[in-house]
């Protein structure tokens, strides 16, 4: 993650995770910034993050607020089907707390940390691990326009997936 990315706190994201505190009022140029920032906060935690909701200006439709929690809030809805099979699967909602929630200050055109919960209640994942969970599934660019290349060639799709991993 670029060091221009957040704005507005003295701390470096290694001060950051050390003593689990966020800077309230940190000011982001988008609502992904954000969220990348969070979800880089995440994998150095070892939790994966998602985006919650949002709410719209009523004047314009523009995104003002977001929230963005820990992949395991929240929790399952419980149905007739759920209750009937045999082998039900393990349950990966655990209602955790920790959340970022930021606001778009329109003044500034600035993103703002307004609320921030580092609270989690299930175990983290282990940093060699952290490349397996859903938010930080990623690919580079390069590796991107590879997959491109190899599909505009008519290679198939493990193939392809063969040719990024070497």
């Amino acid at each position: 993650m670029e060091n221009g990315g957040h704005e507005g706190c003295s701390k470096d994201m290694g001060e950051l995770t050390k003593d689990k505190t966020s800077c309230l009022g940190m000011e982001f140029h988008s609502e992904e910034v954000a969220y990348q920032f969070y979800n880089e906060y995440g994998r150095i935690m070892g939790f994966g993050i998602r985006r919650d909701y949002h709410s719209k200006s009523r004047k314009d439709g523009a995104m003002i607020n977001r929230k963005l929690v820990c992949c395991k809030e929240g929790e399952k809805e419980k149905d007739k089907r759920y209750m009937i099979v045999n082998h039900p699967k393990h349950e990966t909602k655990t209602k955790c707390n920790a959340f970022m929630y930021v606001s778009l200050d329109r003044d500034f055109s600035k993103w703002i940390v307004k609320k921030f919960d580092d609270n989690d209640n299930h175990y983290l994942h282990l940093s060699q691990c952290t490349h397996l969970i859903p938010s930080q599934r990623k690919l580079c660019q390069s590796q991107a326009l590879n997959v491109d290349i190899a599909d505009d060639t008519g290679i198939s799709l493990k193939a392809s997936h063969d040719l990024i991993s070497a």
